[in-house]
């Protein structure tokens, strides 16, 4: 009887031993996977924060693409007798034009060139001060002037106004985040103000039959 209830008992602590190593071995798999799933999760919130950053952008290429199927869709028959041939630019055309293009095309150009050069890191110093209130002041003649230019719809306002509407509003802006110190805000700020504002209505003056087209392909 002694040795039967041994045998029992052995038997039960086999099979708990066995138990307990089944168990740990789940374990052991399901810590396995947890590193797996971790890194996918990072990876998952490194691609979010990548969009994030590149948001404006992205926006931006989708309102080019929209922007320039309107146009085409709009336009089609008239633009098909455009001839496409690149040359350097004719200056004798901007200078025919009147003179409030002449100024918005000029401001227009030296935001572009002083934006370059404040994205290039020239941050926080007198410096970038100086330059920014350049280009704040380039960036509110060239939305200002604009509302003068009427072509696309002659002798009234176009959609592409609606980007300079939104720079006269988002401009001062920006600014006083700058005077809050609210660095971020800020930053954001005049990004988008340089891609919308500047980047993505300047790439729309280039569309088949608009001037700077003529000025460059025509």
């Amino acid at each position: 009887m002694a040795r039967r209830r041994s045998r029992r008992v052995g038997n039960g602590e086999g099979k708990a031993a066995t138990g307990e190593d089944g168990l740990a071995r789940a374990g052991v798999g399901a810590q396995a996977g947890v590193p797996s799933l971790t890194l996918e999760v990072r990876a998952m919130s490194r691609l979010s924060a990548r969009l994030s950053r590149h948001r404006g952008t992205l926006i931006g290429v989708v309102v080019i693409a929209v922007l320039l199927a309107w146009y085409v869709f709009t336009y089609g028959d008239a633009l098909a007798g455009l001839s496409f041939v690149p040359h350097a630019p004719d200056m004798a055309l901007l200078l025919a034009q009147p003179l409030t293009v002449q100024l918005h095309i000029a401001a227009a150009l030296t935001a572009l060139l002083i934006g370059l050069v404040l994205l290039a890191g020239i941050k926080g110093n007198t410096l970038h001060r100086t330059l920014g209130w350049i280009w704040v002041v380039a960036m509110m003649t060239t939305a200002v002037s604009s509302f003068f230019i009427r072509t696309i719809n002659p002798g009234a306002l176009s959609w592409i106004h609606l980007i300079s509407g939104w720079t006269v509003i988002a401009l001062p802006m920006a600014v006083h985040a700058a005077r809050r110190h609210r660095v971020a805000a800020h930053r954001q700020g005049m990004t988008g103000l340089f891609v919308g504002g500047l980047l993505i209505a300047g790439a729309l003056t280039f569309l088949p039959g608009r001037l700077m087209w003529r000025v460059v392909f025509g």
